[in-house]
């Protein structure tokens, strides 16, 4: 046992020297590849891929060239830079050969033998098949090439070292082929194929661990994305509306289902993708998810019968005898729209409402819901400048008296503050 202890302190110790040793240096560049031919067919299957993947959204900032890297991405350790995926030779991967393409997406490694911070989720992207992963290639190497470096990286010591991801390669990553179950349709386990590789959406509906890492025996069952809340998808899913495959093609190929909502915060981008994708892979992905989520008791357990109210009651509170505060809040700025004229989505309906926190609620009561171009989804006005902090949380906790059989969220009021000292998300919801 103490041998054992003493290796390992060893290697930590070892890693972390080599850690301090190889901290983020330039990168020498080399000549640009020969003009290569990739085949229309490819080309094209390698965009409808690159769409499942997200790959431009990543990639690309606001109002930014596409593909030209530079969005910030938060973490817990600091903010990561995406990098320019465009064909230029100095600034992007123009210099990649395929097999460099390969070992960035399957191992973690850039040319140079330099480590990828796993923002990049390549312990997704390892379960790509060789195919797939050259079809993208074929898609990214015939863009337009740009000239854009991404700013250096934010990152607190000693996590700005990238000779610790090594360490913590060996500690984490460990990708296992995705193997087809007989017992399955082609559908299934194309979808589960797809939502574990190139779809990555474990990445944001997965918890994670203190290093960063998901945990894979919880894989699905809700994780956090860029300050929102990111639902469970398998069978802990709180919808109060079990989720059928009908219903996930819908929601992911147009952002919005009556009986679940809209798209919302970084899930909104993924929508608008998988609109453009090739609809019998998004079919196949909703085949898969609707395997899981839609098997969930737990969302229908926590649901209510929608509730009316009368003319007395809705009286009694606007004149505020004996009503609560977010009573009065809720008949004066959302009754109109979610109960009496039916243009919004019905509370009892609402996943967010069911949640295990009000990250969301939250969220788009502060931000509102700002409508997706090019896509059916609902808009809805923020109300950061007219609610208080109290009120918020106030409307909040009545919301979820009233609409669910869920326990009350606790710590409300703190998570409002918090919510409210960040910056507008601006994200469709």
């Amino acid at each position: 046992m103490i041998s054992r202890l003493a290796s390992s302190f060893v290697a930590v110790a070892g890693a972390l020297l080599v850690a301090t040793c190889a901290s983020d240096v330039p990168v020498v560049r080399e000549a640009a590849q020969p003009a290569m031919r990739f085949s229309p067919h490819d080309v094209e299957r390698g965009r409808a891929l690159a769409l499942i993947g997200n790959c431009n959204v990543c990639h690309t900032t606001e109002n930014g060239a596409s593909f030209a890297g530079g969005r910030a991405l938060p973490t817990p350790f600091g903010t990561i830079y995406s990098t320019n995926i465009t064909p230029d030779p100095q600034t992007g991967i123009g210099s990649w050969s395929l097999d460099d393409f390969r070992r960035a997406m399957h191992e973690g490694i850039a040319p140079g033998s330099r480590q990828l911070y796993p923002a990049f989720p390549y312990d997704h992207y390892a379960l790509v098949a060789d195919a797939d992963v050259d079809a993208i290639y074929a898609y990214v190497m015939t863009r337009q090439a740009v000239v854009a470096t991404a700013p250096a990286n934010d990152l607190r010591m000693p996590f700005g070292a990238r000779g610790l991801i090594a360490f913590w390669k060996q500690l984490y990553f460990h990708p296992e082929a995705v193997i087809p179950d007989p017992n399955r349709s082609a559908a299934w386990n194309r979808g589960r194929y797809l939502v574990e590789g190139l779809g990555h959406c474990g990445a944001c509906h997965s918890p994670r661990n203190h290093m960063g890492a998901e945990l894979r025996a919880r894989d699905l069952d809700g994780g956090e994305a860029e300050g929102w809340h990111a639902p469970a998808l398998d069978e802990n899913s709180r919808a109060p509306v079990r989720w059928t495959e009908d219903a996930l093609v819908t929601y992911l190929r147009s952002g919005f289902d009556e009986r679940h909502g809209a798209s919302r915060g970084p899930m909104a981008p993924v929508t608008q993708n998988l609109a453009q994708a090739s609809e019998s892979d998004v079919r196949a992905i909703a085949t898969y998810i609707a395997s899981r989520a839609g098997s969930s008791h737990v969302g229908a357990s926590l649901a209510v019968t929608r509730v009316q109210v009368d003319d007395a009651t809705r009286a009694e509170l606007q004149r505020g005898d004996g009503a609560s505060q977010g009573a009065i809040l809720y008949e004066g700025a959302c009754a109109g729209c979610h109960d009496r004229a039916l243009r919004g989505v019905r509370l009892e309906d609402s996943t967010a409402v069911t949640d295990s926190v009000p990250t969301n609620m939250i969220r788009v009561i502060t931000d509102g819901l700002v409508p997706v171009e090019g896509e059916p989804s609902r808009s809805m006005p923020g109300f950061r400048g007219t609610f208080t902090a109290g009120q918020t949380a106030a409307l909040v906790q009545y919301i979820r008296a009233r609409y669910s059989r869920a326990e009350p969220w606790q710590d409300v009021q703190a998570q409002v503050d918090r919510i409210r000292a960040q910056h507008p998300s601006g994200s469709a919801s």
